[in-house]
């Protein structure tokens, strides 16, 4: 991914937050988020869209490992196995996310946005994942930037990979005949 300027980030995310925000009230349906590397940065993209409150039921920053665990509900064997920063743990954050917000979807990140490694793992390794009423998908980013781009670019990723599974479960209801909350039953 090529490195882009602070404002092109900042209006990509915005973007990017704006789409979900109103798909997402169209379609009736809730979201909730857990961060790491972001530390709050996606959470606070999400609501400086006018009418968020109708969608976004809140978060967690869990920047420290334990946290994972104990607020996420991330399993304690998986941390101590592959450490913070794994396409599992992604999925176990947006999994905690959804559940403990009561949301329809999930939104997590995780990652290294530098300057140094951690545990091995390279400045720009991030995941991304998303946990909806279709499942739970992660996608492995490698970012390239300061830690600005790499938060930045990892913000927009997440939003676009959420918007990915509400188009497609929205194709998929339409083709079921299904409507209003996606043809999934309320939580």
């Amino acid at each position: 991914m090529p490195v882009v300027g602070v404002r092109e980030a900042e209006g990509s995310m915005g973007r990017a937050a704006a789409g979900v925000v109103h798909r997402l009230t169209e379609r009736r349906e809730t979201l909730a988020t857990v961060e790491s590397l972001t530390g709050g940065l996606l959470a606070a993209t999400i609501v400086e869209i006018a009418g968020a409150s109708a969608v976004y039921r809140g978060g967690l920053v869990v920047y420290a490992t334990e946290l994972k665990e104990w607020l996420a509900g991330v399993p304690a064997q998986l941390l101590a196995e592959r450490g913070p920063v794994d396409a599992d743990v992604a999925a176990a954050l947006a999994e905690g996310g959804r559940q403990r917000c009561g949301a329809d979807w999930g939104l997590a990140t995780t990652g290294v946005a530098g300057p140094e490694p951690q545990d091995g793992k390279p400045v720009g390794l991030v995941f991304v994942a998303v946990a909806g009423p279709d499942g739970t998908e992660v996608r492995e980013l490698h970012l390239d930037g300061g830690r600005d781009q790499i938060r930045g670019a990892s913000v927009t990723e997440a939003l676009r990979l959420l918007t990915e599974h509400a188009q497609l479960s929205e194709g998929v209801t339409a083709a079921a005949g299904g409507g209003g909350r996606g043809g999934y039953a309320a939580e």
